[in-house]
């Protein structure tokens, strides 16, 4: 526990830093790093609910939640940028990219789900070590991808400047009006 306890937020600054090189402002990386406190809270809740333990296997299961966490915001918070890049409006890509990110944000928390719903519910030797570990994984995502794909794009719209960065609408917004 220790050792984990010195773990965990060397990796999340580290995770932090990544999300800045891979996104490129601190503000999209920050829009993606709230995806972890709500996964968590849903790790926490699946286990509460189980009656189970905090152990070392959950404590990876954090771990492993947190790494498809962030996948998912990144895969969509990339795509709004793409989209933004493209001349839209925040809100406009942030809505945008939901629709259109929505399968294969859903496909990856739900192939992790369905991958650890036998050992979230197992029953033979050593499942009481791995059950919290797969509790941790499926409670998590389920809020994890909520927020993905529901609140993320919301909070996108508001904390980014709501003109174009590029193209059509960009031009226009620039030009006075007469």
């Amino acid at each position: 526990m220790k050792r984990l306890s010195l773990v965990v937020p060397v990796a999340l600054v580290l995770i932090f830093v990544f999300l800045i090189l891979a996104l490129g402002t601190p503000r999209a990386a920050l829009l993606v790093f709230i995806n972890l406190p709500i996964a968590a809270t849903g790790g926490v809740f699946a286990l509460a609910i189980r009656g189970l333990p905090f152990s070392i296997a959950a404590g990876i299961g954090f771990i492993a939640l947190f790494g498809v966490a962030i996948l998912n915001g990144v895969v969509l918070v990339s795509q709004i940028q793409e989209f933004r890049e493209a001349g839209m409006r925040a809100a406009q890509a942030a809505f945008e990219a939901a629709k259109a990110r929505f399968r294969p944000v859903l496909a990856t928390a739900s192939v992790a789900s369905f991958g650890f719903f036998p050992t979230a519910f197992s029953s033979g030797s050593g499942a009481e070590v791995e059950r919290p570990l797969a509790t941790v994984v499926i409670g998590g995502l389920m809020t994890s991808t909520l927020l993905t794909l529901l609140v993320l794009p919301l909070l996108y719209a508001r904390f980014f400047n709501d003109k174009p960065t590029k193209g059509p609408e960009a031009e226009q917004s620039a030009q006075p009006m007469a």
